[in-house]
């Protein structure tokens, strides 16, 4: 994973060079944020995952912050509403039951203008989410895909008129 990490990283220094903060949800052991703090110096990650592993990356400097939980549980919602310039989530969606709800609560966690990067590993598996694909579904709740329409990776920008 780590070479997908890489070039994840190097994909989203194209579309914003210099995020703010940026959230890793489903971080684990907060190895993407590791890797991409190489890309993005000044930016400040945050980790989000159900299991402890997060509070571990945090004490080991990982992440700056450590949230246990789901995007879409309402402690969680609350706490990062519009609040981050990127939001990441690798081969997460795949693992949830209700992945368009998360995409949605990504989605809520951006400010306006902000970036979604999606990494799956089976783009198959989110037919789900929309029929025609993920990019369509990142359409339809208000975002500009920016590349990986139909791959495994996408990157979008939420639009300012976006809920």
């Amino acid at each position: 994973m780590r070479i997908g990490h890489v070039l994840a990283a190097r994909a989203m220094v194209r579309h914003c060079p210099e995020p703010e903060s940026w959230l890793d949800v489903g971080t684990g052991d907060a190895d993407f944020p590791q890797v991409a703090r190489a890309y993005f110096p000044y930016t400040s990650f945050d980790g989000l995952d159900p299991t402890p592993r997060v509070l571990r990356a945090r004490v080991v400097e990982r992440v700056e912050e450590a949230i246990v939980g789901r995007l879409t549980d309402r402690h969680v919602t609350a706490r990062v509403r519009e609040r981050y310039d990127v939001v990441s989530l690798f081969q997460y969606l795949e693992r949830v039951a209700d992945p368009r709800a998360e995409l949605r609560a990504a989605l809520g966690a951006l400010r306006p203008g902000g970036h979604l990067l999606v990494d799956v590993a089976d783009p198959r598996r989110l037919v789900p989410v929309h029929p025609v694909g993920l990019g369509a579904e990142l359409v339809a709740q208000g975002c500009t895909v920016l590349t990986g329409a139909r791959g495994h990776r996408v990157i979008a920008r939420k639009d300012a008129s976006a809920p």
